[in-house]
């Protein structure tokens, strides 16, 4: 259906895997795999902060949100990956645009979530080292509600904004060289104009609300938590630092693929089973890391850990 010489699609095509078209089999059982090691793995690192109230703490129950986050996420992203390898042979993948809105709705939401997760870490890890005295205090278990709610309301209702304002714009293409629908490249696709431009540059203030500003809080507060450590023992040093470590791995992780990613959607010059292979990695690194780094590294998780697996083979 046409308007003003404007294509209305109704549907979009992902060519993102038409290229590797020949290895859809073993993508398939890669991310397969993957995604079941990213369920139990996640789930039992929840399940073991959920379950044992030593760890009932703030630092933990933004480390289980995050997962938790991260699970809805895979969930989201990794069942439509694979059925759209399992049943479409040439790698083109029919999508409704609705379909795509609420993909990119949740991808872009959940996204900026585990960025305003982290900076709550982060914040809980400064007031933990360089403010002890008054730690309980100031974080509460109201208090942490209110920042959980906060990390997960606030992306939600600028996602919202996001998505309707794309909705309404007309597309004169109907290829999106993804391999999952994002609410930024579905901007690419529509016929410019000043609206179109408008809801880039809403898109483009909604990224550093969420991403951009957490990131910054974040490098900020553990900044001054090396300061305060450079100032103290070495024993409080390596303690405070050992805490840290584990958030700061995740964070490095998660950003550098978010930013690799909006960086290759810049890139024009890229060939497209190179852009494929590379968007695939960016999805599948920081969801496989995250709970190994949080399960490996957080001694407390990681002695409940061995704890729980060395009775299950036991018995």
């Amino acid at each position: 259906m046409t308007s003003a010489g404007f294509n209305v699609t109704s549907s979009l095509t992902l060519v993102g895997f038409s290229s590797l078209s020949g290895h859809s089999s073993l993508l398939f059982f890669v991310f397969l795999l993957l995604y079941l090691f990213v369920l139990f793995s996640d789930s039992l690192v929840i399940y073991i902060i959920c379950s044992q109230r030593a760890l009932h703490r703030p630092m933990f129950a933004f480390v289980a949100s995050f997962l938790l986050n991260s699970v809805t996420g895979s969930t989201l992203v990794y069942p439509k990956l694979l059925s759209d390898l399992l049943l479409s042979g040439s790698g083109l993948v029919q999508v409704s645009r609705t379909l795509c809105l609420c993909q990119g709705f949740f991808v872009t939401t959940l996204g900026g979530a585990s960025f305003m997760l982290l900076s709550a870490m982060a914040f809980d890890r400064y007031l933990s080292i360089c403010h002890p005295m008054h730690y309980a205090v100031l974080v509460t278990p109201a208090k942490v509600v209110l920042m959980l709610l906060l990390c997960w309301m606030l992306p939600a209702i600028l996602g919202v904004v996001s998505t309707l304002l794309v909705s309404r714009l007309p597309l004169c293409r109907a290829q999106l060289d993804r391999v999952y629908c994002d609410i930024y490249s579905l901007v690419s696709l529509s016929c410019g104009g000043a609206e179109a431009q408008l809801t880039g540059l809403y898109i483009l203030l909604n990224t550093a609300v969420i991403m951009f500003l957490p990131a910054a809080f974040m490098l900020f507060s553990y900044a001054r938590i090396l300061f305060i450590c450079l100032r103290r023992s070495r024993s409080f040093s390596n303690k405070a630092l050992q805490t840290c470590l584990p958030h700061l791995l995740v964070f490095f992780n998660f950003s550098i693929s978010v930013y690799l990613d909006l960086m290759l959607r810049r890139l024009q010059s890229i060939r497209e089973s190179d852009s494929t292979l590379i968007t695939s990695i960016l999805i599948l690194v920081p969801t496989v890391l995250n709970p190994v780094v949080y399960g490996l590294k957080l001694k407390e998780v990681f002695t409940h850990v061995k704890r729980l697996l060395s009775c299950r083979r036991d018995s």
